[in-house]
């Protein structure tokens, strides 16, 4: 059974849900930027190129939704910086699988950017395996159910 098939176009699906929260492309780049560390409004402006109405609506929106949370690093004038809560850091391996997907598929030559396990600096790998098993699945071997 096709599980992309059961998801798509139903607009009460989990993937209908998340891209209304960060299903465009400013909000997923300011994600990447929260993770490579740029926390402060600054940072992310200037990291991103994006312009500060943009910027601010989309850390708005991070926020509202319990994605990122402002903390303050200055009180006087008081300045908050924007950090990942951990429904943010569940956004990882989304992120990563986008990124590799990218990699493959839309880049010449070789990736702009390798990620690395920070403790031995040996690049990561992306894989979807069964709690089970163990096993490493491909796309194929994986199938939809109706959990209701």
């Amino acid at each position: 059974m096709n599980h992309a098939a059961l998801e798509s176009g139903v607009p009460g699906s989990s993937i209908a849900r998340t891209l209304d929260l960060i299903g465009d492309r400013w909000t997923l780049l300011v994600l990447r930027a929260v993770f490579r560390g740029r926390h402060r409004f600054t940072e992310l402006q200037r990291d991103l190129g994006i312009a500060r109405n943009l910027l601010t609506d989309r850390l708005h929106r991070l926020v509202d939704n319990g994605i990122l949370e402002r903390v303050p690093y200055q009180e006087r004038p008081v300045r908050h910086e924007y950090r990942l809560t951990d429904m943010g850091r569940d956004l990882s391996p989304a992120l990563i699988a986008f990124m590799q997907w990218g990699d493959r598929w839309c880049t010449d030559g070789p990736p702009p950017t390798v990620l690395v396990h920070d403790a031995c600096g040996t690049p990561i790998e992306h894989t979807v395996r069964c709690p089970s098993c163990d096993d490493v699945l491909d796309p194929r071997e994986i199938a939809s159910r109706d959990n209701g």
